[in-house]
């Protein structure tokens, strides 16, 4: 179907998936979520496609990761399906009432956004995620996602359609652009007479480009270069789970760490523990000086994965087996260079001293900021929000992961009985 067409048919049929009452919504939901699980041999079979042509064009392993699909990724798309639908509805919400001397009641509900145009990469499981968020708030949503994941990208959307379709939903509340070129890209970018609001997920490059590009409204989501800082009160134990877990439970994902600060004070008790940990899952660091004398002198550790880091690694987002390790002296240190190289996602501190948590949490630019936990909960899922239509880095209008009511806007109604100005 042609471009024109498919944004044409999305701003028809916004009216009726505005309207849809919660308890059909959420009984949709659900029945989508049964057919992801019903028809998994199918998905993953498509899945497979993709996969066999990203091995084919040398795709590097975190970008695999991420378009890979599984049983039990399937089970998460689903459940983040059927937690949406527990969720409370924010559409119809009257956010506040309150009458003028001229005795109008003047108020503020919350409404869909309308038409939510959505072009990312290779993450199949975002087209799930981007259609159950959009389809409880009342949204229609036009999907663009990259070749890379077009067959799973396509089997998805086929089976929400054909749910939809049995349930007399219009089945125009989710369309993926088939055509992958650039030039389709660019044109749905410029679509603002039939799209009201576009969001971009993937990495730097396409997100610049969207951000540059488009004439429709943006909510920019940002590349995630996120640090955690070791503190010199911090719990080295800790420090080491924390850094394991946020480094390589998955390496291709926004919420990864991929800058370490530390203090000075502990760095030769950290480097003997740390070191030898990271490099069970062969992570390069990239240190300056002072870590790497510290290294250099550990009998345990692989010289060849401990080099030294040039000034662009401080601000690099890897998405791969690699860290950057920068020495700082005190805390106000570390915040400087944190606010200076980080993307504004996910900051985190190891610490056990309250004032310096509090000052991290204060002072830190970013969406999240930790306190003794990992960055990788940087997630709608996590945050209870069932899934996420991405995560912001921005502050207008929404900020972090966004949920149901990031893909709200709101209207005034107003009541009165004969008033005239």
């Amino acid at each position: 179907m042609e471009l024109l067409e498919i944004c044409k048919q999305a701003k028809e049929v916004k009216g009726n998936i505005g309207i849809l009452d919660t308890n059909t919504k959420n009984s949709v939901l659900r029945k989508i979520a049964d057919a992801f699980i019903k028809d998994s041999s199918y998905i993953l079979t498509e899945n497979e496609k993709d996969l066999k042509n990203g091995r084919l064009n040398h795709m590097p392993e975190g970008l695999l990761d991420r378009l890979m699909l599984t049983d039990e990724r399937i089970v998460q798309m689903a459940e983040g399906l059927r937690q949406i639908a527990a969720l409370d509805d924010p559409i119809g919400e009257v956010l506040s009432m309150k009458v003028r001397p001229n005795g109008l009641k003047i108020g503020k509900k919350r409404v869909p956004l309308g038409v939510v145009g959505i072009i990312y990469e290779a993450r199949p499981n975002v087209t799930a995620d981007a259609f159950g968020l959009c389809f409880k708030t009342g949204n229609v949503v036009i999907l663009k996602g990259g070749s890379d994941a077009i067959y799973s990208n396509i089997a998805i959307v086929n089976v929400i359609r054909r749910v939809l379709e049995e349930v007399n939903v219009a089945k125009e509340a989710i369309s993926l652009i088939e055509d992958t070129s650039r030039e389709t890209a660019a044109a749905f970018m410029k679509m603002n007479d039939y799209v009201d609001v576009l969001i971009p997920r993937g990495g730097a490059g396409l997100i610049k480009t969207v951000v540059n590009q488009a004439t429709i409204p943006v909510i920019e989501t940002g590349t995630g270069n996120c640090h955690i800082y070791v503190d010199e009160t911090a719990d080295l134990e800790m420090a080491v789970n924390i850094i394991m877990n946020a480094k390589t439970q998955r390496i291709g994902v926004c919420n990864a760490c991929e800058s370490l600060v530390i203090h000075e004070k502990v760095i030769d008790n950290l480097v003997p523990k740390l070191l030898p940990s990271l490099q069970t899952k062969s992570v390069e660091v990239r240190c300056d000086e002072r870590i790497k004398a510290c290294a250099d002198i550990q009998s345990d550790i692989k010289a060849e994965l401990v080099k030294p880091a040039t000034e662009e690694d401080w601000g690099t987002e890897y998405l791969d087996y690699i860290l950057s390790a920068k020495t700082v002296s005190s805390i106000e240190e570390a915040i400087a260079h944190i606010n200076r190289y980080n993307t504004g996602h996910s900051e985190a501190i190891i610490t056990n001293d309250y004032n310096h948590a509090e000052k991290f949490l204060n002072e830190i630019d970013a969406a999240c900021v930790y306190v003794n936990a990992s960055t990788r909960f940087t997630d709608g899922f996590e945050f209870g929000f069932g899934a996420e239509i991405g995560i912001s880095t921005q502050k207008l209008h929404a900020r972090g992961p966004m949920g149901l009511e990031a893909l709200t806007s709101t209207k005034y109604i107003i009541y009165g009985n004969g008033q005239t100005r």
